[in-house]
């Protein structure tokens, strides 16, 4: 039963299983939000972008391009992206490492943030953090939703690399 399942899985394009793990992550996102009522901080926001990019572009990918040159473009974009996606998620795990007294005030909204400040300004304050950013609500293992994010980006990240340096060495 295991192999078939693995054979299916190896058969799907690297673009088609990257964009239904971010699919997968997202989805698993949106139920703590709205059935298990943890709201999102900004950080895990902009984590959710990343994986959003991920998704975009590897469905794109699959579905408009048929050179190879293009589509190994495309999974570079998909690093950087998930390059992307795994400093922030490290850098909320930093902040949910700090002992209380070094860990940041809350902060205003993602929302109010944009309607105020141009969007360099509002990417420097989510860095930055907040106290919502460092609270951990949910853990698996062991390891806060940050946490497992982390491991999942570097996962994209890598797998997106090889299926590149795959396209370019068969091509």
């Amino acid at each position: 039963m295991y192999t078939l399942i693995s054979k299916k899985i190896r058969g799907l394009s690297p673009e088609i299983q990257i964009a239904t793990s971010c699919a997968a992550l997202l989805g698993f996102g949106f139920y703590l939000e709205f059935f298990r009522n943890l709201s999102p901080c900004p950080l895990c926001l902009l984590q959710r972008l990343f994986y959003l990019m991920i998704l975009l572009i590897n469905i794109s990918s699959f579905f408009l391009l048929r050179a190879v040159r293009y589509k190994i473009i495309f999974l570079c974009t998909s690093t950087f992206f998930s390059l992307l996606g795994a400093i922030t998620a490290g850098r909320q795990v930093w902040l949910q490492h700090l002992p209380r007294d070094q860990v940041p005030e809350c902060g205003p909204g993602v929302v109010y943030l944009l309607e105020v400040y141009p969007l360099q300004k509002v990417l420097e304050i989510i860095y930055r953090g907040s106290g919502s950013c460092a609270e951990t609500l949910w853990e698996f293992l062991g390891l806060s939703i940050a946490g497992w994010s982390a491991i999942f980006f570097v996962f994209l990240l890598a797998y997106s690399l090889t299926s590149a340096k795959r396209l370019y060495t068969n091509q």
